[in-house]
């Protein structure tokens, strides 16, 4: 069971990070090439990265608070 929530944590942690990553990039690329159509692209990565790090895990992986 512990194993479980191990990778269900790297796997949650690591779409968000690829998220955040692809929302940079299309910033960057807003500010420099493609203004408008950039920043289009980047706010959904963004909102994207932000729902996988906020996202809840299963009620057998929470941290419980005593």
């Amino acid at each position: 069971m512990k194993n479980i929530c191990i990778v269900e944590r790297i796997s949650k942690a690591s779409i968000g990070v690829f998220f955040l990553f692809v929302a940079s990039g299309f910033m960057l690329s807003g500010i420099t090439v493609l203004p408008l159509f950039g920043f289009l692209l980047a706010v959904p990565a963004l909102l994207a990265s932000i729902y996988f790090f906020s996202a809840h895990l299963n009620k057998s992986c929470e941290i419980e608070v005593e």
